[in-house]
């Protein structure tokens, strides 16, 4: 382990009772539709309602000028006054690094009692206002404005920057599960807006970045991780979490899991996962998650009590654990089934150029034990669930090649499959 991977495990393994953070986070998973009154309007709320001043920065966004546009016309319909902060490395016409250092810009943010950061390449925020892992100026002004109580709030990359350590570049969940992972290529040190012991993640359930994320916190010494689905968001107070919007987010717990180190690739046992939906509260310091009030006065599911009646009686298995949003649906299944486990793989049938140990697959068991329960209700017009304390298993697995052959006609021999390589 180099020494750069050290410097970020020590960061990561800072103790979770720090001292609470004055500010809040809100982490949005991304995709955020501007018709979400539920995030929109919580980060006006959190940065004091009609009339709080909000910096928008733009900084990892493709076409800055239209990202900003977008995010200003929704924070203002919701009675913000918000503002462009033009530093943005793909902004035309600007002398961005001025503006990173411009006295009345950095006077603005300091004014302000939000920041938004839009989403795009996370890699731009951090080696702008973070070049070599030293703050600007301009990210000064933007912690004061978070010490100071308000709020900084992240969209998709924007979202990615609020942990100590980031995901800078990483978009194959299943290459890193196979092991590829190299500083300043697949993590850098994010902004840490969020309490230390938290990792975060976004676009998470659509992405199937369970993936990604389990190996990254073993390396990185996290017990700790949140994941964000789409249009949904995260509003972290210290260690408190509420999640809101159209949907929810995937709290890891990696405290009591463990890996065999006599196996070469990544393995895991008792890691516990926990889908909290909109609505829900987690505290990150107690490990008690309150549900919903829509759904306490719903159906609860807890496999322990003798009034437990799942509604499934058949075991499926998940022939792609990484697909849109296949781990919660295993989750919900498991939850309201009699099987005491579900099982799915993670593989990739055609390999790409470049594939790590392109025959190496993962078999990844959910299972209930101790704790395991959850609550079910459609009063918001949906199947919505919440899953508590659902264990996680992930073993490595060797893949046959090709995975599957054409059946011959009746009258024809079968094809001889392939010899193997080498």
């Amino acid at each position: 382990m180099n020494f750069f991977l050290l410097r970020l495990a020590a960061a990561a393994a800072l103790c979770l009772h720090v001292a609470a953070q004055a500010g809040t986070a809100i982490v949005i998973g991304g995709a955020t539709k501007s018709d979400n009154d539920a995030v929109w309007q919580r980060v006006v709320d959190e940065a004091g309602g009609p009339g709080a001043r909000i910096a928008v920065f733009a900084t990892a966004a493709a076409n800055p000028e239209r990202s900003a546009g977008l995010i200003v016309a929704s924070l203002n319909r919701r009675g913000a006054n918000a503002e462009v902060i033009p530093v943005a490395p793909r902004q035309k016409d600007i002398d961005w690094r001025a503006n990173l250092n411009d006295p009345a810009l950095i006077a603005k943010v300091s004014a302000s009692k939000g920041v938004f950061f839009s989403g795009g390449a996370q890699e731009y925020i951090v080696d702008t206002l973070q070049p070599g892992g030293e703050p600007t100026a301009m990210l000064k002004a933007i912690r004061q404005v978070f010490d100071g109580g308000g709020v900084v709030a992240g969209t998709s990359a924007g979202a990615a920057v609020m942990s100590r350590i980031m995901f800078r570049d990483a978009p194959d969940n299943l290459q890193i599960l196979k092991g590829q992972w190299r500083d300043k290529r697949e993590y850098d040190l994010g902004l840490g807006f969020v309490m230390p012991g938290l990792f975060v993640d976004q676009h998470f359930l659509k992405r199937g970045r369970i993936g990604r994320m389990l190996p990254a916190m073993r390396a990185l010494g996290y017990t700790l991780g949140l994941g964000i689905e789409e249009n949904s968001a995260a509003v972290v107070k210290g260690h408190e979490v509420e999640i809101v919007g159209a949907r929810g987010a995937l709290l890891v717990d990696l405290s009591e899991a463990a890996s065999d180190a006599r196996v070469s690739a990544f393995n895991l046992r008792g890691a516990l996962v926990s889908y909290l939906d909109r609505g829900d509260r987690h505290d990150l310091k107690t490990g008690v998650t309150t549900p919903a009030a829509h759904k306490l006065r719903d159906q609860k599911l807890d496999p322990a009590a003798a009034d437990y009646r799942p509604a499934l009686q058949f075991e499926p298995y998940f022939m792609d654990m990484l697909a849109d949003n296949t781990l919660v649906n295993a989750m919900t299944q498991l939850l309201d089934a009699r099987s005491p486990e579900v099982r799915g793989l993670a593989y990739r049938v055609r390999p790409r150029p470049g594939d790590l140990s392109p025959e190496l697959g993962f078999e990844f068991r959910l299972y209930k034990g101790p704790g395991t329960v959850g609550w079910f209700s459609n009063a918001l017009g949906g199947d919505d669930y919440t899953v508590l304390k659902v264990r996680l298993d992930v073993t490595p697995v060797r893949m046959a090649s090709p995975l599957f052959t054409p059946l011959p006609p009746a009258n024809e021999a079968p094809a001889a499959a392939p010899a193997p390589p080498g």
